[in-house]
């Protein structure tokens, strides 16, 4: 008789298409890579539609592993030891609003159940359907969950011992899912993490990062990284620049729509010191990070300030280079240490401008970068959260490290 195949995978599921520059796919793509790098047998598996996902083989044996692509690997910056399993799905899926033709119903209900089940150990997502079918199918899950959401979480789910922990970035989001069913031993904070990349010193990219964008005389550079939207403090960073027209102002991130409406609002406020890039490959975005005399961390007041996921902090500390940053809820905690070199209010051009304009002369640009914010970021890698939360995994349940 055949021996049955061993369950060697930890499966981590994102019901989207890749690669897009969006901070949750950027988090689940490094969170998948991390494990890998731990020397588990991981794999991310993703969705893909269009022509490609006719193709007949695909259809055939949808969960086919393989070496991650390159474009993905540049994209997120990932590493060679993280394997990945895009499955197809053909029109008319998510073509008709219909259950039935859902992409994340055919994840679910039918690729899970007959194709992923076989090998796999372990399901790690931030999709809560997916999770659901691990567990009704037998397989131990971990939640990722990083927003304020109105509905409760099914207790024969989260209190099965197959549901093993759900992992959130804020303390604010933690309460509501307590309050929303989830039993509080089972329930983790963790922040995320940084890239690897992001701690080399890249001194002649950054080089031609600051001769191609200090321009017009400008000396000085201070770059925001991430998503273009206004509570995110965009707004109030143009307003800033338009108070400092001798400092280069850059943002890197968002798609073309965002970039399209920030380049006209700073053409409309007469702010002529301020280039958005739109989105950087990560590759690039360390030496772009490690060029800038200052990173910027706006954001404003309200509710998103109580639960926002401080993704791009992380990685602004391992480039070593100094800090502006905004006092919300979910960065408050860093503000007794040396990592952040000015804070501000939020919703707060002025003061905001203030702080640069003493950071400027508080903390000159090192090539090197400042130790205080790399010596501090090392404690928050991506391996080391991966470590952390496979720590509340049975370790019966725990994949096996294969290499």
């Amino acid at each position: 008789m055949k021996k049955p195949a061993s369950k060697t995978d930890y499966i981590f599921f994102i019901g989207d298409e890749l690669p897009k520059p969006e901070a949750h796919l950027v988090q689940s793509t490094n969170s998948a890579n991390a494990a890998a790098n731990l020397g588990y047998s991981t794999i991310l598996v993703y969705l893909y539609k269009g022509l490609a996902a006719f193709n007949p083989i695909d259809l055939l044996l949808p969960f086919r592993p393989r070496k991650t692509p390159e474009p993905l690997v540049k994209y997120y910056n990932l590493q060679d030891k993280l394997k990945v399993a895009p499955l197809p799905m053909p029109w008319p899926i998510d073509s008709f609003p219909s259950k039935i033709t859902n992409s994340n119903t055919i994840a679910s209900k039918y690729y899970l159940p007959f194709h992923i089940l076989p090998k796999t150990k372990l399901v790690h997502s931030r999709d809560w359907n997916f999770v659901k079918a691990a567990v009704k199918n037998g397989v131990p899950a971990i939640y990722e969950h990083h927003h304020h959401e109105d509905k409760p979480f099914e207790p024969e789910i989260v209190n099965s011992p197959l549901f093993q922990v759900a992992v959130t970035v804020a303390d604010t989001v933690r309460e509501t899912m307590i309050q929303h069913g989830m039993p509080p031993e089972k329930l983790i904070k963790l922040h995320n993490g940084y890239n690897r990349l992001f701690m080399m010193r890249q001194p002649e990219k950054a080089a031609e990062w600051r001769k191609k964008l200090l321009v017009d005389g400008r000396s000085h550079l201070v770059v925001y990284a991430g998503a273009l939207r206004q509570f995110k403090g965009i707004n109030v960073l143009i307003d800033v620049a338009g108070a400092m027209p001798n400092i280069q102002f850059v943002c890197a991130g968002g798609d073309e729509k965002e970039v399209a409406h920030y380049r006209q609002l700073a053409k409309e406020k007469q702010v002529n010191n301020m280039t958005f890039l739109g989105y950087i490959l990560h590759e690039d975005l360390a030496s772009l990070l490690q060029a800038a005399d200052i990173l910027a961390h706006p954001h404003c007041s309200g509710n998103a300030a109580t639960f926002t996921s401080p993704l791009k902090l992380f990685d602004y500390f391992a480039s070593g280079t100094p800090i502006v940053a905004t006092e919300i809820p979910s960065l408050i905690e860093f503000k007794n240490t040396k990592a952040i070199a000015a804070w501000c209010e939020p919703d707060n051009p002025s003061q905001f401008a203030t702080a640069v304009a003493q950071v400027l002369k508080t903390h000159p640009r090192k090539i090197e970068g400042y130790s205080d914010t790399t010596d501090f970021v090392k404690q928050f890698s991506w391996e080391n959260r991966a470590a952390k939360i496979l720590s509340y995994v049975d370790e019966s349940l725990r994949p096996q490290i294969v290499a």
